[in-house]
C-alpha cells in the first residue's frame, strides 16, 4: 500500500511541476504548483515527517503561493503567446540558471540533511531519542545544515524578485 501511495503521490507531484512550467496562464500555473506541494506533502507523510509534511502545506501551499499570487495579480499578467524563436532565447537565458540550481541541488544533497535516516544511522531511535520529529528537525536544521537553510532562503528570494525583473513591462 505504501509503494502505491508513494507511486501516486510521486505521479502527482511530477504532473503538476510538469504542468507549472508548461501552462501558458500564469495563475493556472500558480494553481497546479498547489498541487504539487499538497502531493509534497504526502510524500513527507509517507517518510514519517508529520512536522515536514504540515510545514510543506502550511506555509509552501499556504503563506508562499499566497504571495506568488499576489505578484502575479498585481502584475496582470496575461497568459503568453510565445513562438519558437521567443522559446529559443528564454532557454538561451535560462541554462546558466538551471546549471547554478542544479549545483545548489548538489550542495543540499551533499550537505548533513542528505545523510539522515536509517543509512545515516539516524533511524526512528534515533528520532525518538531526540525527542520527537520536531527537536530533530530543528536541531539538524539549525546547528549541522544552517548553511543548506540559508542558501534555500536566498533562492526563494532571488525567484520572486526575478518573477518581478522577466514579467515587468517597461514603462514609457
Amino acid at each position: 500500500m505504501e509503494l502505491v501511495l508513494f507511486v501516486v503521490f510521486s505521479l502527482i507531484t511530477l504532473l503538476s511541476a510538469a504542468a507549472v512550467v508548461m501552462h501558458p496562464h500564469p495563475v493556472k500555473s500558480a494553481l497546479f504548483l498547489i498541487v504539487s506541494f499538497f502531493a509534497m506533502g504526502g510524500l513527507y507523510l509517507l517518510l514519517q515527517a508529520e512536522f515536514i509534511a504540515l510545514m510543506q502545506v502550511l506555509v509552501y501551499a499556504g503563506a508562499v503561493m499566497v504571495l506568488f499570487l499576489f505578484v502575479i495579480m498585481l502584475l496582470n499578467l496575461k497568459p503568453r503567446g510565445e513562438d519558437r524563436a521567443d522559446f529559443k532565447k528564454r532557454l538561451r537565458w535560462a541554462l546558466p540558471f538551471l546549471f547554478i540550481f542544479l549545483g545548489a541541488v548538489l550542495t543540499v544533497i551533499t550537505s548533513p540533511l542528505a545523510r539522515l535516516g536509517p543509512m545515516g544511522g539516524q533511524g526512528a531511535p534515533w528520532v525518538a531519542s531526540q525527542g520527537g520529529n520536531v527537536r530533530a528537525v530543528g536541531r539538524m536544521l539549525f546547528t549541522s545544515a544552517f548553511l543548506p537553510f540559508e542558501v534555500t532562503s536566498i533562492a526563494l528570494l532571488v525567484a520572486v524578485v526575478g518573477v518581478i525583473v522577466l514579467a515587468k513591462k517597461e514603462r514609457k
